[in-house]
């Protein structure tokens, strides 16, 4: 079976329910604006209810129109009659012996997706997913097991961290002083899909998140990881301007064929000539180059060098992935010791080169494991196998 390798940055349709009310949720300022001017707000009113109504939902996390306080009554029966604040439901979470917290979360339509919390000494981070189930059948990412089934809105990817929040009890309260501790301090866009493919709302709901007056996360604290989308990098540096992680994985282009097959459409070159002008476009440091390590597939000595010479001149550092290994998967991790060696050659020559620890292994949370739990079959390996094989 051969792979799809890309999907043209195609957006998937999708049937939505017709609550009759439209969710505030994920929309931009200039959205909402338009929103509440349909709604019959003067126009000379509208930005001031604009700044109003945000600060409720996304400073506040308030989702009950009758508590915005600070409008008029009639005003406030009039946005509970046209519009809603939905979030994604919760279905099940689950919290590792480590802490990490895996939702699974169901969206319109009835899909369900995945979002991982990750605390860690001095930051918190939220992994969110982008699309139900995922193209790109990378061989060594359970996800990528999964078919695509549809982009997620901008609604449903904010209402990812809002839940999170929710459940985190991370909202201030009203007439206490502002807990300054950030539990959900970094966003990282690298759970189910790749968010290169549903650009236009993934831009839109980090212009959200990144609103200095409601959620606040600064475009330092936003990473989004794709496995190589190049006529939409520059986009992102031009528009999200948030730091950039590429799913890298392999050396040569006969290896990153079979591990990502995207590298068919757009290989290491094209790739890479993409990724040296980023950080200049985007205002960014440098670029994190994820690299999942498998046993005897990319772990050498000579792959350790080839990458070392691949990356000379981008500003980055190298994220070294142990294999988190899942039932049924084709490969295997790579030996701590050979872990070690791999690393010991990127940092001799100039690059950070951290080995990520594996989190939420035990309830399938770690990095390539995010697979909707009702979809997740009990496969064997050769099926698997068969399934990702990238031609």
């Amino acid at each position: 079976m051969t792979a799809p390798i890309t999907q043209d940055v195609l957006t998937i349709p999708r049937k939505l329910p017709e609550t009759g009310r439209q969710n505030l949720v994920g929309l931009t300022r200039d959205q909402l604006r338009d929103a509440l001017i349909a709604a019959g707000t003067p126009e000379r009113q509208a930005k001031m209810r604009v700044g109003q109504i945000w600060q409720w939902i996304y400073y506040w996390g308030v989702r009950d129109f009758a508590a915005m306080t600070n409008l008029a009554k009639d005003y406030r029966a009039m946005l509970a009659e046209r519009f809603e604040i939905a979030l994604p439901e919760l279905v099940t979470r689950q919290i590792s012996e480590d802490g990490t917290r895996k939702y699974l979360l169901r969206i319109a339509g009835g899909h369900e997706v995945e979002a991982v919390y990750i605390p860690e000494e001095g930051r918190g981070t939220l992994c969110v997913s982008s699309q139900v189930g995922c193209t790109l059948t990378c061989s060594f990412c359970h996800t990528g097991t999964q078919k695509l089934v549809r982009n997620l809105t901008p609604a449903e990817i904010v209402g990812q961290l809002m839940l999170v929040r929710d459940d985190l009890g991370e909202w201030p309260v009203q007439g206490k002083p502002k807990d300054e501790t950030r539990l959900v301090s970094n966003v990282v866009l690298m759970g189910m899909g790749e968010p290169l493919y549903n650009f236009e709302a993934v831009r839109d709901a980090m212009k959200v998140v990144m609103d200095g007056e409601g959620l606040s996360l600064s475009r330092r604290r936003i990473t989004l990881s794709t496995s190589g989308v190049v006529p939409e990098i520059a986009k992102t540096a031009e528009e999200i301007g948030c730091q950039l992680a590429v799913s890298f994985h392999a050396t040569t282009d006969e290896v990153r064929d079979r591990l990502v097959p995207i590298n068919k459409r757009w290989n290491i070159a094209t790739l890479l000539d993409a990724l040296r002008d980023y950080p200049r476009l985007s205002n960014s440091e440098r670029i994190t180059f994820e690299y999942v390590m498998l046993d005897g597939v990319n772990d050498s000595d000579e792959d350790a060098r080839r990458l070392v010479k691949l990356i000379r001149g981008i500003p980055a550092k190298i994220n070294l992935i142990p294999f988190n290994e899942w039932p049924g998967a084709p490969y295997q991790r790579s030996s701590w010791e050979r872990i070690e060696a791999f690393a010991d050659i990127i940092y001799k020559a100039g690059y950070a080169s951290p080995i990520r620890t594996p989190r939420g292994e035990d309830i399938m949370a770690a990095c390539g494991q995010l697979k909707s739990a009702t979809e997740r079959g009990r496969k064997s390996r050769s099926q698997i196998a068969a399934e990702t094989a990238g031609a």
